[in-house]
């Protein structure tokens, strides 16, 4: 691997160092807050279940009363949300699945397992004390943590939260993406196609991608490949988002002009990253309006003095009228890879999310691959055999290749797949890419 490009790991550990977590809270509707941030411990205040209670449709008894071949009247009959008497000596209560146990009773028998006839209920099965019985607190006890700071709410967290009796939460404010694409020879779906052009599609991806994880995204569109109106949309940005995501012009070409635009009005680095597909990916801070930006770092200074100032994570988050920035590559793979694999945890971290490690899986390659000098992340997808299929074309310019493949396999830089080796995959379903 050539010594100028930087590791995945190194760039992965540098973006996460420079994400400062979001301090602004919200209380939102329970109901409301799917794909929110919690931004405290949620403690309950109340046991669940509140009672002991029946988990079954029976009958309440003492199991020292239930013995083959003698009946015991029914004394009572209890539905869910109503409170029985004490079970009377020598009785069977009549009780529903949710229904307080009442006092007394130790057991309930399953209505299959039980024959009523004339107010009587005869037992085909002998009981033990505890069966079908929620105890008080047997899920959630007072003072429980249920929730913890940091965690990103899906169904069944806002089900617990509801369980304790939760109509609101605070969580952390959405985090806010400006989002725009660069170049001439772009195209929005349903222009019409110009000779030499082609359709922005990274536009859709990534705006599907920030919506699946919370964001707030302003869409910005596509940007002209010219240095002063990108500063423009740049510093209009900055005003109130929390990060500038684009797509495209930040390698090395004369047209590629965003590279300097956020140097003119910030603070650049240009990472080539030893990842396939991927390597160009722009990091970087654009200051608020009237920080003499322009004096202190020109797009005139040598640009490893622009980058000097990214090596150390900001001290605090970035100041109203300033936003961070990643550019990411403009091939529509490379886009999608570097996204999942490195804005996201950034997002989710500067979300607050406590864990932002995507997690991988160990599942065996039903191909063989021949490896590169860089990381790779090829697309793959599961097989009814519980293997990994690869799609046959891996260039960083096949969209399909996305829209096929289940998961990314991350393959280490030299490394060389045999067919029947166990490799490391991420699923899709846990990147939120469907």
């Amino acid at each position: 691997m050539s010594t100028d490009l930087l590791s995945f790991e190194a760039a992965l550990q540098q973006l996460l160092a420079a994400a400062t977590p979001l301090a602004t809270t919200e209380i939102v509707a329970t109901k409301e807050a799917f794909g929110r941030v919690l931004a405290g411990d949620l403690i309950s205040t109340i046991a669940v279940p509140p009672l002991d209670n029946s988990s079954m449709d029976g009958y309440a008894v003492r199991v020292d009363e239930v013995q083959a071949g003698i009946s015991l009247p029914i004394s009572q009959r209890i539905a869910a949300g109503q409170i029985g008497q004490a079970l009377e000596l020598g009785s069977a209560a009549r009780i529903f699945t949710g229904a307080p146990l009442p006092q007394g009773a130790d057991a309930v028998v399953m209505q299959e397992h039980c024959e009523e006839k004339n107010a009587r209920v005869n037992f085909l099965h002998l009981t033990s004390a505890g069966e079908n019985i929620r105890r008080c607190g047997e899920d959630i006890a007072i003072g429980a943590t249920v929730l913890h700071q940091g965690l990103r709410l899906g169904a069944a967290e806002l089900g617990v939260a509801a369980s304790i009796g939760m109509a609101q939460l605070t969580v952390f404010r959405r985090f806010k993406v400006a989002l725009f694409s660069t170049g001439d020879e772009l195209a929005m779906p349903g222009d019409t196609l110009k000779p030499g052009g082609i359709y922005n599609s990274n536009r859709a991806t990534l705006q599907a991608l920030l919506q699946a994880l919370g964001c707030a995204v302003t869409d910005y569109g596509i940007v002209p490949d010219m240095l002063d109106f990108t500063r423009q949309v740049l510093r209009k940005a900055a005003q109130d988002h929390d990060l500038i995501l684009t797509s495209g012009g930040v390698s090395v070409g004369e047209e590629d002009h965003v590279k300097q635009a956020v140097a003119a009005e910030g603070e650049i680095a240009l990472w080539k990253i030893a990842i396939k597909p991927g390597k160009p990916l722009a990091f970087g801070r654009i200051l608020p309006v009237g920080a003499g930006v322009e004096s202190r770092l020109s797009t005139a200074e040598p640009l490893h003095r622009r980058e000097a100032v990214l090596r150390e994570p900001p001290a605090s988050a970035p100041p109203f009228g300033g936003a961070s920035f990643i550019g990411l590559p403009g091939n529509p793979v490379s886009s999608f890879v570097t996204f999942l694999m490195l804005v996201r945890p950034f997002i989710l971290r500067s979300q607050g999310v406590a864990h932002t490690s995507n997690r991988m899986q160990m599942l065996r390659a039903d191909f063989a691959w021949a490896g590169d000098r860089r990381r790779e992340f090829l697309r793959v997808r599961r097989n009814d055999n519980g293997g990994l299929d690869l799609f046959p074309n891996q260039s960083s310019g096949v969209l399909t290749s996305c829209a096929w493949a289940d998961g990314l396999v991350s393959n280490p830089p030299g490394h060389a797949i045999a067919s029947g080796d166990t490799v490391g995959y991420f699923p899709f379903a846990d990147l939120g890419v469907r």
